[in-house]
């Protein structure tokens, strides 16, 4: 298996803002890594510099020992599977799963026993004989991968190829993409923007905004310690609430901003209450409910837990446990506790 490097990798478009800035990361081998970020961080040009799609202006590229910085796409053996399921419409699906090999110019009988093997790992089998356009969009994306799978890449990259399925869909595909990789273990760089597929499908998670590389680590860290306000920001949702430390004395001065996830304010007896806000809207979610309320500090959201009566207009005691309280200092990194 074949392990990633770059080193202080930067990318501009004509006179622009660069897209990115001295990135340097490194990807090991069988490694399943998420790239978050919101729109304009650098995600997708990253892959297409990995990809040999686009030219750096400056840094290296590393796969293995091997330096593939200046190297044509042909000669980079990566796998690419883009947002939009890029199929050849007037192709079957299992020509659509044989042409890469055939354009590598495999045997007829090892090109039918390739298809046959994907087709089976993808669970394509009964559509191996149906047209793109007669596919749902969970089995049209399954074709996409299986076609940048089959020639057995070193490296396999992903372009946010989740975003346009239903949220079923999208679930049932991250755990068959798992389950994939953990068959064929290969670096495997997956870009979203949305938190929720990188917390789900990254053994780690990097965090991109404008070209520079936030904080990187495992799901679990990435959510629980956030390296800065932005992390803190962007994972989650609802995202995470921020007061002013002026109302929690107890934290250190350096301390401007404190960030509370709304799962981490509770409920509690008004002699306990940190502050005591009004209830403005209610969101019913089943086992919980997301409460939007008003105080000093501003609006926050509130996650409650079965068990109360709520209604809009009333008071709403809020504490939090200091252990899931965030500190940020004026330039809004996080302070250790």
């Amino acid at each position: 298996m074949t392990a990633i490097r770059l080193e202080g990798i930067s990318k501009s478009f004509s006179k622009g803002a660069p897209i990115l800035s001295e990135l340097t990361l490194a990807i090991a081998a069988g490694e399943r890594l998420a790239i978050v970020g919101p729109s304009g961080a650098g995600k997708t040009t990253l892959l297409r510099l990995l990809a040999g799609f686009e030219k750096i202006d400056a840094g290296k590229i590393f796969f293995g020992d091997r330096a593939v910085t200046n190297l044509p796409p042909e000669q980079r053996d990566v796998g690419f599977v883009f947002q939009t399921h890029a199929l050849y419409p007037h192709l079957t699906v299992e020509e659509n799963l044989a042409f890469p090999l055939r354009l590598r110019g495999f045997s007829r009988s090892d090109i039918g026993k390739r298809v046959r093997e994907m087709a089976t790992l993808l669970r394509l089998q009964q559509f191996l004989h149906r047209r793109p356009g007669e596919l749902s969009g969970g089995e049209a994306q399954r074709v996409a991968l299986g076609r940048a799978l089959i020639r057995e890449p070193s490296i396999l990259l992903m372009d946010e190829p989740l975003s346009s399925l239903p949220p079923d869909l999208r679930l049932q595909l991250r755990h068959e993409l798992i389950t994939l990789h953990g068959r064929q273990p290969r670096p495997l760089l997956y870009v979203t923007h949305d938190h929720e597929d990188a917390l789900a499908l990254g053994q780690r998670v990097a965090v991109l905004d404008r070209g520079r590389l936030q904080q990187i680590g495992s799901p679990q860290e990435i959510y629980e310690n956030p390296a800065n306000r932005f992390v803190a920001a962007f994972i989650g949702k609802p995202a995470m609430n921020f007061i002013s430390a002026d109302l929690a004395p107890r934290w250190s001065p350096q301390a401007e901003t404190l960030g509370i996830r709304p799962e981490h304010l509770e409920a509690c007896a008004p002699t306990d209450a940190w502050f005591t806000p009004t209830i403005q809207g209610i969101q019913y979610g089943g086992s919980h409910s997301d409460v939007l309320v008003k105080c000093d500090a501003g609006e926050l959201i509130v996650r409650v837990f079965g068990g109360y009566t709520l209604k809009i207009g009333d008071p709403l005691p809020l504490r939090a446990k200091p252990q899931f309280v965030h500190a940020f200092d004026s330039a809004g990194n996080r302070l250790k506790a």
